[in-house]
């Protein structure tokens, strides 16, 4: 079991209590963590605080050469990173190495992002007057990552927060903190001045508390729940924390009978099993015209079942653990409350049997397809973070699209079809901050991510993910005849 440590004041420091990392795939302990508390999150602020002057001082290319030297040492250590991902989170290796790969992409975008916080010149309207409009460092900002992608997305949050000039101190997930420290090792590498980045990690509430009840922290970044959104948007009333939201998403697929059924099949897959269904914009809802629901159920069945269910370092497997028994319960009775309300299940329903790359002790879940599920469902309502599709037909485009947005999230939603008319339509009307048409992977780093209603405010990537961590103020000058 690895002795982990946080990376706080520019120094790796132990502290006297600790949680517990353990593997999903066979319940190995992996790694003792530091569990910090309102004094190092106090500590963190400070030290950060500290570091605020000069490092928003540096020139945009000066913290871009910082961000793309993090870059490099990540590079050197992708393989090595891939498998800590892999044991701390369960997901297949192969899908562990793209998000190391995608990780270093997001370094290198914001890394020449950092140039281009552009303001502007604005005509006057008034004889004798100039205005100007700048763009500077928000401040001190803390990022609040998850488990289910924990490296890359502890990346969309402070890539572009250093790149602006913030200060930046990341928690990550209790369950998965290893390749942060490993990202904060990287910063060390790189040499960034001291309180520039810090880690820390622990219980939840005291850290986030501080934050929120600090004035030194200027804005909170966070990937998670829904539920948990929320409770950050009361707690950041008291003074006016400002916040970026990347929150639950029940992602809608609408496939059409003029789409190519074959590539369907495959894409829909990747879309509802892709990092084992625990993806805030997997499939969780799948409309398929009347036309084709049989013969899509069949092969999509055909499909669920050739996946390799196993520990996700074992050669060739596409299905990992879940990451802890409380998410294969909640997975489990989602299946039971579909089948009681109607719906079919078609393959899967149940935890799979241990067996050659299935320790017993691994939270492993057969992909599981349920037809005609009913509107009231659980599974049609929440969000489902597992390899489990519910698949329901439809009639009409109308029907399609009004089903797709009677949901109080709206983070993707995925359309397959050949009609560019029907293409561009649904691309209007369809609820959500990400619309995918016949495609199955739409995260890139040039492009903004994030909700609509209630999957979350704010963006990342793209060009707005720069300008989340920038403010913007207007210089009236006067006397200038």
């Amino acid at each position: 079991m690895e002795n982990r440590r946080l990376y706080l004041t520019g120094s790796w420091v132990d502290l006297e209590n600790h949680f517990q990392v353990a593997d999903p795939g066979n319940g190995e302990l992996l790694a003792k963590v530091p569990a910090a508390g309102a004094q190092e999150a106090q500590l963190a602020l400070e030290s950060a605080s500290a570091a605020l002057p000069a490092w928003r001082g540096l020139t945009g290319m000066q913290r871009g050469d910082y961000l793309l030297a993090i870059a490099e040492v990540l590079s050197r250590r992708q393989e090595e990173i891939a498998t800590v991902i892999t044991r701390e989170n369960g997901k297949p290796l192969a899908q562990s190495r793209g998000e190391v790969g995608m990780t270093i992409d997001h370094l290198r975008w914001f890394a020449e992002e950092a140039r281009r916080a552009y303001g502007r010149i604005v005509p006057n309207q008034a004889a004798g007057k100039r205005h100007l409009v700048l763009k500077q460092p928000i401040g001190v900002v803390a990022a609040i990552a998850p488990w289910n992608f924990p490296l890359v997305l502890a990346a969309r949050k402070v890539a572009p927060s250093l790149a602006a000039g913030c200060p930046t101190i990341l928690r990550p997930a209790s369950q998965t903190p290893s390749c942060a420290i490993m990202l904060a090792e990287a910063v060390e590498e790189a040499g960034l001045p001291a309180g520039v980045f810090q880690l820390i990690a622990g219980p939840a509430e005291p850290i986030v508390r501080t934050f929120l009840d600090s004035p030194t922290c200027a804005k909170i970044t966070f990937t998670g729940s829904t539920e948990v959104g929320k409770k950050l948007v009361e707690g950041s009333a008291k003074r006016l924390t400002k916040l970026s939201l990347e929150l639950g998403g029940h992602a809608p697929v609408l496939a059409f009978a003029d789409a190519d059924l074959d590539s369907t099949v495959e894409a829909v897959a990747v879309t509802k099993f892709r990092n084992t269904g625990q993806s805030c914009i997997a499939s969780n809802r799948i409309y398929v015209e009347r036309s084709i629901y049989e013969e899509f159920l069949k092969r999509f069945v055909d499909k669920a079942q050739s996946l390799k269910v196993g520990y996700g370092l074992e050669e060739g497997v596409e299905i990992g653990p879940l990451v802890n028994e409380e998410a294969l319960r909640s997975a489990l009775e989602q299946i039971e409350n579909a089948g009681q309300a109607g719906g079919r299940v078609l393959c899967g329903g149940k935890k799979a049997e241990p067996g050659p790359g299935r320790p017993e002790q691994g939270f492993f879940l057969e992909p599981t397809v349920i037809a005609d599920v009913p509107a009231q469902a659980v599974c049609m309502n929440e969000e489902t973070f597992a390899p489990v599709a519910p698949v329901v037909p439809f009639d009409s485009e109308e029907e399609a699209v009004r089903q797709a947005n009677e949901t109080r999230y709206g983070l993707a939603a995925y359309v397959f079809t050949s009609d560019l008319n029907r293409a561009f339509r649904l691309a209007e009307q369809l609820e959500a901050g990400t619309v995918c048409i016949n495609d199955a992977v739409p995260a890139t780093s040039n492009c903004p991510f994030g909700g609509m209603k209630e999957s979350g405010q704010g963006r990342e990537l793209g060009i707005e993910g720069l300008e989340a961590f920038l403010e913007t103020k207007h210089v009236s000058i006067s006397g200038m005849g």
